[in-house]
This record gives structure tokens, sequence and C-alpha cells, in this order.
């Protein structure tokens, strides 16, 4: 029951941001989510993980048990991890955590938002509790693991290769074959649902359908794209061959402005669900610009991979651009008084940044603070012979940086892709450098103390 309670409070510390600005926090997107079942609609450019995850709990009523699942999810996950990195962990130790956390990280304003941006953080932390802590971990809480990190892993296409990078880290730092089978579940799981579900909306046994038209309108902004059209057309007979003469252009601007060449043809006419349509043209001109200019885009994607891994920033998640045309659409069909307490909040009046400034400024003097810390942290695991808790904190560098190429190279740099996993170093350097609790033993070794200690206790009264 301490526990329990522990994890509620430390629940509850996570979602400050959502109190502070009267409402759950949204995004442009939060409305395919909310739309999905909603509406219903089923989302084109979204997994179907994480819109049944929020009906489960608003159930066209109210999104503040969303967030409460939300954050208890993970103020749990922060339980069982500062107990297989310490060998332990205390009610009070928890609470701690979750104080310093939310007040000096990324991590509650991201928990605070209905967006899977958090699971972004969540599915490493499954993957490398299961790969190197399991003696740790009992077998309900290991079967969670795989659960929760299946989901998490389901909840944005930008996760798997992270998840992906995290198996080989385990299969490489452990020598073995069970503990990177055990990390690769919850993937397999991901993976497989994902496939079944596109199935079932697209006739497409795939994990993203349309998936070429992003990577397409990085590669256009970019330029070697833009270049091969160029060098193709006419006689490729692509669609965008008429439009060779406007690209490069943004990438946001190309898959989403109106008068952009997916959304309108030549002549004027406008295409609807264009990104959608031009999926399988998408492909052809990627495999082309990836046989004719390899170099090119390996140094584009470098590029833009160490241009997200320094924009951290949380600011572009809280303003009120568009939500009015998006989120509040889905919030629409809810109760009156959910739509007015939405209207009524903070981020919707466009008074949210202004109001978070102070409270985002500790974020990058604790984020630099934490890095020599960090390292520090796993130079001492190594000399110590920590083999759990230098897999769980080199594990979270990996993971760290295999998300800014996922998301920078692959999509567009955006401080909200690195800012959602970004807190993780910090909670490394901490769990790294704290002392450990009971030696490390496992979840069968303190029960076995603890009732050793019970008995010895009882005989001498």
């Amino acid at each position: 029951m301490t526990a329990l309670a522990a994890i509620l409070l430390g629940a509850a510390l996570l979602a400050w941001p959502a109190a502070l600005n009267g409402y759950p926090l949204v995004f442009i997107d939060s409305v395919s989510y909310l739309g999905h079942t909603l509406f219903p609609e089923w989302p084109w450019d979204k997994t179907a993980a994480y819109g049944p995850f929020l009906h489960l709990f608003h159930w066209g009523w109210s999104l503040w048990p969303a967030l409460a699942g939300q954050v208890l999810l993970l103020s749990h996950l922060l339980w069982l991890t500062q107990r297989a990195a310490r060998g332990g962990v205390t009610v009070a130790a928890h609470v701690l955590l979750c104080v310093g956390l939310a007040a000096l990280t990324a991590a509650p304003w991201f928990a605070a938002t209905l967006m899977p941006d958090i699971f972004a953080a969540v599915a490493p932390l499954c993957l490398l509790l299961l790969g190197f802590a399991r003696d740790r971990l009992s077998g309900r809480e290991a079967a969670w693991l795989v659960l929760l990190g299946a989901f998490a892993v389901a909840t944005h296409l930008s996760h798997l290769p992270t998840s992906l990078a995290l198996v080989a880290f385990v299969a490489v730092a452990t020598r073995g074959l069970v503990a990177p089978l055990r990390a690769a579940l919850p993937v397999a799981l991901a993976v497989a649902s994902l496939a079944g579900a596109n199935t079932f909306a697209f006739g497409a046994p795939s994990l993203s359908p349309h998936g070429a038209a992003f990577l397409l309108a990085r590669l256009q902004a970019d330029g070697p794209a833009a270049a091969t059209i160029r060098a193709n057309c006419p006689s490729a007979r692509w669609y965008l061959c008429g439009h060779a003469g406007r690209l490069p252009m943004d990438s946001d601007e190309f898959l989403w402005d109106a008068a952009a060449p997916p959304n309108r043809t030549p002549d004027g006419r406008s295409i609807e669900m264009g990104a959608m349509r031009l999926a399988p043209e998408a492909s052809a001109i990627i495999a082309t610009t990836l046989r004719e200019r390899p170099a090119e885009v390996a140094l584009a994607m470098a590029r833009n991979t160490l241009r997200q891994a320094t924009m951290v920033e949380v600011g572009d998640t809280l303003g009120n651009a568009h939500l009015a045309a998006s989120a509040r659409r889905a919030i629409a069909v809810m109760p009156a008084r959910e739509l007015a307490a939405f209207d009524g909040a903070a981020q919707m009046r466009g008074e949210l940044p202004t109001r978070t400034a102070p409270f985002l400024l500790p974020h990058l003097p604790v984020l630099l603070a934490a890095l020599p810390l960090l390292a520090a942290a796993i130079g001492l695991a190594l000399w110590r012979g920590d083999r759990v808790r230098y897999g769980l904190l080199a594990g979270i560098v990996v993971a760290v940086a295999v998300n800014a190429f996922a998301t920078g190279a692959l999509s567009a740099p955006v401080d909200r892709y690195q800012a959602r996993i970004v807190w993780l170093l910090p909670l490394a350097a901490v769990l790294g450098l704290l002392p450990r609790f009971g030696a490390g033993l496992t979840v069968e070794e303190q029960v076995r103390a603890r009732m050793a200690a019970w008995s010895t206790s009882s005989s001498s009264s």
C-alpha cells in the first residue's frame, strides 16, 4: 500500500503542467488520436495504438482520466526502473525522483500532453529493464513490461528504429541470446500488431503503408530527391515532374499546405489527402534517390541528426496554433462542460507559453550538468562490474542518440522530438550515482532476506 501511495503521488507530481494549464495539454496532432474513436476516423498518417488507449480512459466524457492513466504508467515505470538500477526503492526515493524530474526536466510536460511523445522514453526503459534487469523483476512485472513496451513501440513509428537499436545493444552488451530475445519480444509484438492493423485498415500488411511520403518530404527538402526528380523528368513520368520547378520546399509545407505539389495538380485542381495518394510514387523516387545519390543522402541525414540532437526545448508544444481547427474539433464531440474547460485553459487562450517560461529555465542547465555526471556513472558501473547499471545507463544514451536519427534524419528536426526523450539522461545520471539498496539483490533474494529478518525479530521477542 505504501508503494501504491508513492506511485500515485509520483503520478500527481508528473501531471502538474496540466494543473497549471487548467486542462490536459494537447497538440495539433492530438485530433488524429482522439478522432480515431470519437469521429470515428482512422488516421492514415498515424499508428492505431494511441487513439484506443486514450478512449480506454476518456470514453467521450473527459480527458482528465486519460491524463491520469498516462502519468500513472510513467510513475510505476520509474518505480521499477529505480528498483532495478539501485537494487531497491523506497517511498521517499521514488517521490524525490519524481519531484526532481517534475521540477527540472521536460518529463512532466510530455507526460501531461495527450500525445504518444512520452512513450518515446517509456519504450527504451521497458526494453532495457527486460534486457538487463530481469532478475530484479517479478514474473508479473516482466510480463507487464512486455505489454507496456509493445504498446509504447507501437504508438509511433519513430519509436521502432530506437527499439531495434536497443535490441542490438542488449545483444552486444550481454553477449548472449536470452537477454536480447527478451528485449525483442515487445518489438515483435508491436510489429505484428501494426502490420495487422494496417492490413485491416488499408489492405496491406505494412508497418507504414504511406510512410514513404514523409521520407520523400524530408529528402526533397534537403535537396537530393528534388535533384533526382529534375534529373529523371519527364522520362520517369512521375506526377511530381509537373512540379519539379517548385522543389525543394519545406517538408511540412510539402506535406500539408493546400497549394503544395501533393495536394494540388499543376493546373490548380485540389487533391484530397494528396500526400497519402502520393506514397507509391514517393517510394519509387526514394529508391532512385538512394541509388543515384547515396552520399548526398547520407550527408543530409547526418546533418539533420546532429541538428536534432541539439534541439531540446519544450516550447513548441505549448502554443495554441491550429488547435481550434484540430484538437478542439475532437473535444467538441464531448460534453459541453469539457469543451468549455478546454476553451478556458491557458493553452487555448494563448497564455501558456508565457505562464510556463520560468519553469522551463532549469531544463538546459540540468541537461548539460547531467552529461559529465552520466559519463562518470557509466565509468563507475564498468569499474564495479555492475552490468545492470551499465546496461541501463549506456542503453539510455543509445536510445537518445538513435532517436535523433529516427526523427531528425527521417522526418524533420523539431524540438519536441528530442525533448520528449532527452530527460532520460538526467534520470540516468541520478540513478547511476545514487547508492545501491540491498547490494543489488534479486526480488527473490530480497523476499528471503525480509523473511529471515522477520523470523529473527520474532524469535528474539
